[in-house]
């Protein structure tokens, strides 16, 4: 019995993290709660006109998060955290007429033997209007 053990260990600790990654992946809907709806308001900004410069391109915030074993999520990933990283980032001042274009949001997770990475990226191009009596 001690030497299934010992040879069960050793395939796991040979055989890497390809092999431990797709039981967290699967096992992960049955084992964890359902992540909570994502609500997207989406404003539409019309940039086919000569009324707005760039002012940051390609501004960036992160989220990571920790999951035990992959699917038991300790430390959550969140778009929220992400975005106010990335507002923190732009220098975005309040009462401007400013904002965020080409909003891209990823998510990605780097799975190890005993625990999980999960990442959360935002990235966007910060934009101002000019006003409409300084673009003629």
């Amino acid at each position: 019995m001690v030497r299934n053990l010992i040879l069960l260990t050793g395939c796991l600790l040979v055989g890497g993290c390809a092999a431990v990654a797709p039981a967290g992946a699967v096992l992960s809907p049955l084992l964890s709660p359902a992540p909570p709806a994502q609500i997207t308001e989406q404003t539409e900004i019309k940039l086919d006109r000569n009324n707005f410069v760039l002012v940051k391109p390609d501004v960036q915030g992160r989220s990571r998060g920790f999951s035990l074993l992959g699917f038991v999520t300790i430390v959550p990933a969140t778009v929220t955290k992400a975005m106010t990283r990335m507002y923190v980032a732009a220098q975005m001042p309040p009462g401007e007429a400013q904002t965020v274009a080409h909003l891209a949001v990823e998510h990605s997770s780097s799975y190890w033997i005993l625990f999980g990475i999960p990442k959360v990226e935002v990235r966007g191009d910060v934009i101002q209007f000019i006003p409409k009596d300084k673009t003629k």
